[in-house]
């Protein structure tokens, strides 16, 4: 038996989305190979993380080995999420791997602990143009979301937003 519980070779799309508004979005991340479309919960900063890292590695490879970048002009032009949206599980944990016989970014996934139970795991293969596509999409949707306070860090809600290092100075407002 596979040591994933899920695995998927050359998947022919992954992306990143996130359902609902802002202040109170679910994100995932969804991968489809063929007539199997696997959807996961990500949090906000796990995407985000997730989009960083994907820039880093794919980066370093060009660096690496400057023939490589030719092949990441693919055009990918709808990254939107597919429904259902019906998760698998919660990630716990990500990491990226490079496969350089198959020219494949590696994505490993495990899901969060849950009270006890072995965490479930996947494995997803897919190109660089799809990887570098879903990094900068993921990207964009993580900027998506409320903005941030200028003073303290912390997002501000539409409805206005408490800023201790105004020090009782009055809310901030969204604009």
């Amino acid at each position: 038996m596979s040591e994933f519980n899920i695995d998927l070779e050359a998947v022919q799309r992954l992306t990143a989305g996130s359902v609902g508004p802002r202040g109170q979005r679910v994100f995932y991340v969804q991968v489809r190979r063929g007539n199997r479309l696997i959807t996961l919960i990500a949090e906000k900063e796990q995407v985000r993380a997730l989009a960083d890292a994907v820039a880093r590695l794919l980066d370093s490879l060009a660096e690496k080995n400057p023939r490589l970048t030719t092949s990441d002009d693919m055009l990918i032009t709808d990254m939107s999420l597919e429904e259902p949206i019906e998760p698998e599980f919660r990630i716990g944990q990500m990491g990226l791997g490079y496969d350089t016989e198959r020219d494949m970014v590696i994505l490993l996934v495990q899901s969060a602990a849950e009270d006890g139970d072995d965490p479930l795991r996947a494995r997803f293969s897919a190109s660089r143009p799809q990887m570098r596509a879903l990094s900068s999409h993921a990207a964009q949707v993580v900027a998506a979301g409320r903005p941030i306070c200028g003073n303290c860090g912390r997002p501000i809600d539409p409805s206005g937003h408490f800023c201790p290092q105004r020090n009782g100075h009055g809310p901030i407002y969204n604009a």
